[in-house]
């Protein structure tokens, strides 16, 4: 297992040198394997594929991915990294400034200032094409104990979702993930290493035989007797 997960590093330090690939993901990928935590199937096949085209290695994933199938594991032609949505706070811009008149007191000017930045704090002063129309992440479920968030409410076929939270890590070394279609049909599991702090995260491609029609998805988190669930939207 040891080489296993030094095979991995060497592929990850050299694929960011040559500055190929999803950074972001790659640095989650070799931070959880020096810590020798559990690597989804995903992460490993990403990790493979990369090797395979910028540094001519065969595969040395120990297990292929139950789902999805080849022709959803790649939905785009020419990207080979996945793209994560980083959502970013709505950017107001500020009101320009009105001419001022000749002839208007000092008072009368207080009161022009004082309305036109409490309009600005109601967002008033703002046009829909000023104001970054980036859909919000999904926002944490938070049940007490678990707590789950996706990094957005809605997803299409292909798409990457990525899924993070934190439990207490007393109740053991695993939490147990899984996704429910709208018909309540299993859509996806997986089994995620909890951190020595009780973080965990993974990746998954939505896609499969169980994600052909749009709905209401369930991602639920099991982690000893504790659970949680939270909702997100598909359109297939």
């Amino acid at each position: 297992m040891a080489n296993s997960y030094d095979s991995l590093i060497d592929d990850i330090k050299e694929l960011l040198d040559k500055e190929k690939g999803d950074k972001r993901i790659l640095e989650q990928i070799l931070r959880a394997s020096e810590n020798h935590e559990v690597i989804s199937n995903f992460e490993r096949n990403y990790v493979d594929r990369l090797s395979e085209k910028y540094l001519n290695k065969k595969s040395t994933a120990e297990e292929k991915p139950k789902t999805p199938d080849v022709n959803l594991i790649q939905p785009t032609v020419q990207e080979e990294k996945p793209i994560i949505t980083e959502t970013k706070p709505p950017q107001i811009k500020k009101p320009k400034n009105q001419p001022v008149f000749i002839g208007i007191g000092i008072a009368a000017l207080a009161v022009i200032v004082i309305a036109a930045v409490g309009f600005s704090g109601m967002g008033s002063v703002s046009t829909p094409s000023e104001i970054d129309d980036t859909p919000p992440p999904n926002p944490t479920t938070v049940g007490g104990v678990i707590s789950i968030q996706t990094d957005l409410s809605s997803y299409s076929k292909g798409d990457i979702i990525s899924i993070s939270g934190k439990t207490d890590p007393s109740l053991g070394d695993m939490i147990s993930l899984s996704i429910e279609n709208q018909n309540g049909q299993l859509a996806w599991s997986e089994n995620i290493n909890v951190k020595s702090d009780g973080r965990f995260s993974t990746l998954l491609i939505a896609g499969g035989d169980e994600w052909s029609s749009s709905g209401t998805f369930t991602l639920t988190a099991n982690h000893g007797n504790e659970s949680e669930t939270l909702t997100f939207s598909f359109t297939n």
